[in-house]
């Protein structure tokens, strides 16, 4: 049997107020009260894994950790089928531009751009299905943990299409739908995403919904 959070204080692996947000809302009527990771002052660990589910279980065991309490982390990408799964656990690794002198951060449309170039190589009937990935990992300090994996299915696009989504959604669209990610309005992104089929999987069996 899973072990059980129950209400109290769970902490969040994140330094963004935007994901706190967001997860806060989603765990709020459990009465579970959700504290940032960056509030409490802790370090973000180097996600050295190879896997979604290796990564996760990184951030929550070293927030467990150093906080004392059960942690929750996520890793979340996009995997290319006609690019063997790429770029997978880098997907946010593909739009860093730290090598240009003076640009920081990341550029969402050059990763676009890099995963466009790579399957028009292949040809004008390349596979363009894809999937958006997501892993929540919840870790206790003693060691005990939990995995829940979220998936949709989809295809990718180009040119790029909407702005009402981040990262890779103007290029993905998700199965029986017509509009990217960036298209959708965000409540309905928000129902189908992949990350909402990890949280209905959480939530079901940490608090039987």
């Amino acid at each position: 049997m899973t072990r059980k959070l129950g209400s109290g204080s769970l902490v969040i692996a994140t330094h963004n107020a935007g994901k706190l947000k967001e997860i806060s809302a989603l765990l709020d009527p459990y009465g579970v009260k959700c504290i940032s990771a960056g509030s409490l002052g802790l370090t973000e660990p180097a996600e050295t894994g190879t896997t979604f589910v290796q990564n996760a279980l990184i951030k929550a065991r070293a927030a467990a950790e150093a906080s004392g309490l059960a942690a929750l982390a996520d890793d979340s990408g996009l995997s290319v089928a006609a690019l063997d799964g790429r770029p997978g656990v880098y997907t946010a690794d593909w739009a860093e531009r730290q090598w240009f002198e003076g640009l920081p951060g990341r550029d969402w449309y050059m990763a676009m751009g890099k995963v466009e170039g790579m399957l028009a190589e292949k040809g004008a009937d390349v596979d363009r299905s894809a999937a958006f990935h997501c892993v929540l990992a919840i870790a206790w300090p003693d060691g005990e943990h939990a995995i829940y994996e979220g998936r949709c299915e989809g295809a990718l696009v180009w040119p790029p299409r909407g702005d009402k989504g981040f990262g890779y959604d103007p290029v993905f669209v998700p199965a029986g739908r017509s509009e990217t990610f960036a298209e959708i309005p965000p409540e309905e992104k928000h129902a189908i995403s992949h990350r909402a089929d990890a949280f209905a999987k959480l939530v079901a069996e940490q608090f039987g919904v």
